[in-house]
């Protein structure tokens, strides 16, 4: 009982404005929306620049009107780009939270602008950092509501009486 019989509705949003609703009306499957398949569809519209969000959901008419929904992906035949809205939940009024429409946000992080230099950052933050981490240090963490210390140490114990001093020589503020 995934799939539906309801009117599929979806609003594409990107940089340069909105698709307004648009109906999901003809699949390249003989019967849309069942129990996991995939669907195809053609939606027309101009070009809205980078995609942000999309709006999707239904009239819940019909018998067995309640939804799953994995994900959609949207193709940009322009830039040949894949944006990813992941949604993994219900849209049924009897299943979740009841709502038949759901707001999904972009979730592909490879169509990010700057992703390439988001994760060299990452890479050398945590080139500078991994040391912490090595197999026998002791991580000290200090409390400032407390004023005390907690310690993780290395055989995965961890001091959390918030002592006052300084027991290792080093503290680390993360």
């Amino acid at each position: 009982n995934a799939g539906t019989e309801a009117d599929v509705y979806i609003c594409v949003y990107g940089e340069r404005g909105d698709t307004g609703s648009r109906q999901l009306l003809r699949s390249q499957k003989p019967r849309k929306f069942l129990k996991g398949q995939t669907d195809i569809f053609a939606v027309e519209a101009v070009h809205l620049g980078q995609l942000y969000k999309i709006v999707i959901g239904h009239n819940g008419l019909g018998s067995g009107n309640g939804w799953f929904l994995g994900k959609v992906v949207i193709k940009d035949p322009i830039t040949d780009l894949d944006y990813t809205f992941l949604c993994h939940r219900w849209l049924d009024q009897g299943q979740d939270d009841g709502n038949i429409a759901r707001e999904l946000t972009l979730t592909d992080a490879s169509t990010f602008p700057g992703r390439q230099e988001l994760e060299l950052k990452r890479e050398e933050t945590w080139a500078a950092e991994k040391w912490k981490f090595q197999e026998g240090n002791t991580l000290q963490f200090y409390n400032r509501l407390t004023r005390g210390f907690i310690c993780l140490g290395p055989d995965g114990r961890v001091d959390a009486f918030g002592d006052k001093k300084n027991k290792y020589g080093k503290v680390f503020f993360m």
